[in-house]
Formats: structure tokens, C-alpha cells, sequence
């Protein structure tokens, strides 16, 4: 059944806001659809779809739909639309329009050069390839320019994967073991999880199987003291809590008290009592200083550009500014510092981001060890290992699309050496 013509002046309306940058594409489509309540779901996931594609694809996409006669934006959006379902099944569009597109569809886009066959901005191609080489950044590319799949976590607290790969296949939805998380579960649909009983229930999570991985390197143990420094919705602080089966103590620290109030239907699913979110003004607020040196394990997640997420987020490496890396490398050596301060002797610290340049990773860390001589480097080959996660990994964990089919992400995990006395007292002060 094709869809109505309307469906593509919908479409090319909000991609024209989304195009403008003014915020997130997720935010400006679900403001979109509350607007247009008529919409239906197949016309939304469509639509969401076309945008997407749009925004995956804006090089090579720009660089046709201003040839030949017509509206760029209509051009664009119609690009999209047959990227997303296919040209037969669009209402409304012109036996000429239909020539323009199956031509440009078919065009050997390896071909092209470099710079647009990557659907990067120039800057952001430039310093990839100065970090990792043009054929590596032109696979990571490609890699980041296919849509995620939906990755789940069981709830250890509440169910097994087996049995939840059983319960999914009655819905009947297929999901997969993921090859590195021990609970990770993926599927390559779209279902509508928040019906199930699985779901309501706390049995599952969303959560990227790099974001699993990230989890389980803070190596949480029961009856421990726990922070998740930067713990916005709670992704991770869940399942940080399902390792310490829900004993000890798991603070969830965040600067922004919106993104916490997002946490607290998640724990109540999720039959967690261990847990406690915090609202904090900064890296230095008291109610951290209190804790300065008790805390066994912490995992700063921190604030980073999000290049690591183009598959769900392609609008990221539009938004994205390069002079932007530098603030947020001042901001990330200051969290990454006010954090440590809470680890005691013999803890771990483990620093992460879902971005894939060195800048906000491997130069981070290795500022941290240069200018913080009380902790020490825990290869990451170690790490996973006591974990019994099979990846390759040297000092540091590089997770990568077009090789792990995950987001990217990057940690690095530390550990303090035992503390003297007059170390630990400066610590509290």
C-alpha cells in the first residue's frame, strides 16, 4: 500500500527545521508528531526514517538534489523517502521525479572522492584521518552510516538471557546473544518493547552492548561503594546495580536533575533499592567531597562530543563544531579529577566516552596518569579478561561500528595505589 502523498510535504517540513541545527533531530521530530497527531505509525517511523537518511547522507544527497529543476529540499526529502521505503511506495511523486531519483540511487558512490563519499564535514574527516588513516576512516564511515540495531540488557536480578530469548520469540520478536556482553541480547527490528510484559516488568533494558562493556570494566562487586559520576538517565547505573545484586551502595551523581527524574521509572522496573541518585552542581560539590576516598569503584562517563553515536545520531556530526573538542576536553580533565578524588586505595576509576577521537580519549587519560601519580594504569587486556569478555584490546578499549557492530566507545581503567595518612587526609580536605 503506498503512502500518501501528504506524506512527503510532512516530511520536507520538519527536515527543513531539522536542517537549520537549532537542536537535536530525536527532540525536533517528537516535538513534530505531537503536533501532527494524525499521523499514524507507519507515516511517523517513514518519515523519521527519510530524515535519517537525509542526514546520514547529506553529501552525496546535497551534491545531487541541487542539479536539474525542482526544490533542493523536495529533492532531498525525496532521496530520503525511497531510501527509507522504497520509490514504489510513495504517493505523489512525478514520473520525471521517479527517472531523477532511480539514477542517482544507482550511482557508484565509491566513486566519489573521499571527502563526500565519507558524508562528513571536512573537519571532521581531516582529523580522523590524521588519527587513523583515510582507508580505516573511510570504513568507520560506512560503518557509522548504517542505522544501529536495538540492543537489550536482561536483568540479571530478574531473568536469564535464554529465557528471555524464548519469552521475545513468543511476541514474536528474534533477538540474538551479543557476541562481547554476557546479557546483551540485539534485534534487528523495531519493535515496540514498552508494551511488553518483559519491559514493563524490569526483565530487560535498552542499553548499546559497548554501553554493557563500559558497565561491567568497573568490575562492581556486592556489599561495595559505587558512584556513576555522570550518570544521566541511568543506563549504566542499572546495570551497575544488577552486578552488586542490588546490595551496597550505587550513588548515581548528575548535574542535570531532568535526566535523573528519567532514571526513576527505570529503578522501579528494574526492582533496584541500592541505588541513589543525586543531583550534584559540579565536580567539586560538598556532597562529593564527603565521600573523598571511601568510594571502591567509580565510572565517570563523561560529557564528550558523541561521535561515537552517528549511527542513532547522525545529526551529531552536523551539529558538532571543531572548536567545540577543546572546551570539552578542559571539561572532561576536570570531572575525570574532581572523580578521583573519591576512589580509595586500591579502587578503580574507570574514564569512558562514546566519541572516537583521541583527543577526548587517549589524551585525556594520559594527562590524567602524567598529572596524577598516585594511580596507575590497568591495561585493558587485563580488564576484559577478569571479566572473561573476549576482545582484543591493548592499554585502552576502542569499541568501533564497522568492527564490533557497537557504537564508539572508549575507556580507560585506573586504579589508586594504597593511600598514606597524609594523602588520604588531603583527599577529604
Amino acid at each position: 500500500m503506498r503512502l500518501p502523498p501528504a506524506i512527503l510535504a510532512n516530511a520536507e517540513e520538519v527536515l527543513r527545521e531539522i536542517l537549520r541545527f537549532a537542536a537535536p533531530a530525536d527532540t525536533t521530530l517528537s516535538r513534530y508528531f505531537k503536533d501532527h497527531p494524525r499521523l499514524g505509525g507507519r507515516e511517523r517511523g517513514a518519515i523519521a526514517e527519510s530524515v535519517y537518511n537525509v542526514l546520514r547522507n547529506k553529501n552525496f544527497y546535497t551534491d545531487f538534489s541541487e542539479q536539474g529543476g525542482g526544490a533542493t529540499m523536495r529533492r532531498l526529502t525525496l532521496l530520503g523517502m525511497a531510501d527509507a521505503v522504497g520509490l514504489e511506495s510513495l504517493g505523489g511523486v512525478s514520473a520525471e521525479e521517479a527517472e531523477w531519483v532511480t539514477r542517482i540511487m544507482g550511482i557508484d558512490r565509491t566513486l566519489m572522492h573521499k571527502s563526500s563519499r565519507s558524508n562528513m564535514p571536512k573537519w571532521l574527516f581531516d582529523k580522523l584521518v590524521a588519527q587513523m588513516g583515510e582507508e580505516e576512516t573511510l570504513a568507520l564511515a560506512d560503518g557509522m552510516n548504517q542505522p544501529a540495531p536495538l540492543d537489550l540488557r536482561v536483568n540479571a536480578l530478574k531473568d536469564n538471557r535464554e529465557d528471555v530469548i524464548a519469552k521475545l520469540a513468543e511476541a514474536p520478536i528474534k533477538a540474538e546473544p551479543t557476541p562481547y556482553a554476557p546479557l546483551g541480547l540485539r534485534i534487528l527490528t523495531k519493535p515496540a518493547l514498552q508494551n511488553l510484559p518483559l519491559f514493563k516488568d524490569g526483565h530487560i533494558e535498552v542499553q548499546d552492548e559497548g554501553s554493557q562493556i563500559l558497565s561491567a570494566l568497573v568490575a562492581a562487586k556486592r556489599g561495595e561503594m559505587v558512584v556513576d559520576f555522570c550518570a544521566g538517565a541511568g543506563g549504566k547505573t542499572l546495570s551497575l546495580g544488577a552486578t552488586m545484586r542490588n546490595t551496597g551502595r550505587l550513588y548515581a551523581f548528575d548535574v542535570s536533575e531532568k535526566r535523573l527524574t528519567k532514571l526513576k521509572p527505570r529503578l522501579a522496573r528494574s526492582g533496584l533499592s541500592n541505588v541513589h541518585p543525586v543531583v550534584i552542581a559540579h565536580e567539586r560539590d560538598a556532597k562529593i567531597k564527603r565521600l573523598a576516598g571511601k568510594i571502591d569503584r567509580v565510572l565517570v562517563d563523561a560529557p564528550c562530543s558523541g561521535l561515537g553515536t552517528l549511527r542513532r545520531n547522525p545529526d551529531v556530526k552536523w551539529r558538532q563544531k571543531p572548536d567545540a573538542i577543546g572546551e570539552l576536553q578542559v571539561k572532561q580533565a576536570a570531572i575525570l579529577d574532581g572523580a578521583a578524588r573519591l576512589v580509595k586505595g586500591g579502587g578503580r576509576l574507570v574514564y569512558a566516552t562514546c566519541s572516537v577521537l583521541d583527543d577526548e580519549n587517549e589524551f585525556i587519560a594520559s594527562q590524567f596518569l602524567a598529572t596524577h601519580p598516585d594511580f596507575e594504569l590497568v591495561p585493558m587486556s587485563k580488564a576484559l579478561a577478569e571479566q572473561k569478555i573476549e576482545l582484543e584490546m591493548g592499554d585502552y578499549l576502542k569499541l568501533l561500528p564497522h568492527k564490533h557492530q557497537t557504537d564508539g566507545f572508549f575507556a580507560a581503567v585506573f586504579e589508586r595505589k594504597p593511600m598514606p595518612k597524609k594523602a588520604r587526609e588531603e583527599d577529604e580536605a
